[in-house]
């Protein structure tokens, strides 16, 4: 495959960054997005140029390090991670534009890399359950409904990378929020907290700059662990309940 690649390029958090235009030749349609992106660099390597600066880690698709608006969507075209996206997904000779999430919340550190740092504030405002130290528990020591199970279970699978931010027109965090909300509160493990835990988060999330959700729903389409637009309903829910008890 042919490409031609127009990657955002930004030194710094206070540059004005800029497209810039790359050519490949001989991709392989078996390879990853991420070895796309290593090609490139090892070519501007050798040209001396400054390799692209972008974001991964395991290239399993688990950790949620890697992310770049590919198109205009957040991933790529595919309902999957970056890393997980493959070469054959795009035709021979086709213009790729790549730009990095696009938020107040996550300030663009170099070229492709943001600093989703605010996450891990978000969680650390809330996001946990209080547990005593020791061994631990047997299997089934605390009964769970399957159903509370299974919705734990599904809302657990985010993997925190900001593409719902990155799709939401008002760069909302309200999905991956509501997926650590619901996460936790379905499970009685989670219920010594739940109540602080959804002001908490929602005050920190507001405090970081992320926008407010007008259920537009685009962050559950670019989701690539397809979280359920309904853990917003779930966190509004607690948010609504754990106001009523201040």
């Amino acid at each position: 495959m042919k490409l031609t690649l127009k990657i955002w390029r930004q030194s710094g958090p206070n540059d004005a960054g800029r497209a810039e235009t790359y050519h490949l030749d001989n991709v392989s349609e078996d390879s990853s997005f991420l070895e796309m992106l290593d090609t490139l660099n090892e070519q501007l390597n050798a040209e001396g140029v400054e390799p692209v600066a972008f974001d991964s880690d395991c290239r399993e698709g688990i950790c949620g390090q890697c992310g770049v608006v590919i198109n205009g969507q957040p991933h790529g075209p595919e309902v999957t991670t970056t890393c997980q996206l493959h070469m054959r997904s795009f035709s021979d000779g086709e213009t790729i534009t790549i730009e990095p999430w696009r938020a107040d919340a996550f300030p663009v550190i170099k070229d492709l890399v943001v600093d989703r740092s605010a996450f891990d504030r978000i969680i650390a405002s809330g996001g946990f359950i209080s547990a005593n130290t020791g061994s631990a528990p047997d299997a089934h020591a605390a009964p769970v409904q399957k159903s509370k199970a299974d919705r734990a279970f599904e809302a657990a699978a985010c993997i925190g990378c900001g593409a719902c931010v990155a799709a939401c027109p008002n760069a909302s965090a309200m999905l991956f929020m509501g997926a650590k909300v619901t996460h936790l509160g379905e499970l009685p493990q989670g219920q010594p907290e739940r109540w602080s835990r959804v002001l908490k988060m929602v005050s920190e999330h507001d405090a970081e700059g992320f926008g407010g959700c007008t259920n537009i729903g685009a962050c559950s389409a670019a989701c690539p662990k397809e979280i359920p637009l309904d853990v917003i309903s779930t966190l509004n829910k607690d948010r609504r309940r754990a106001g009523s008890r201040a």
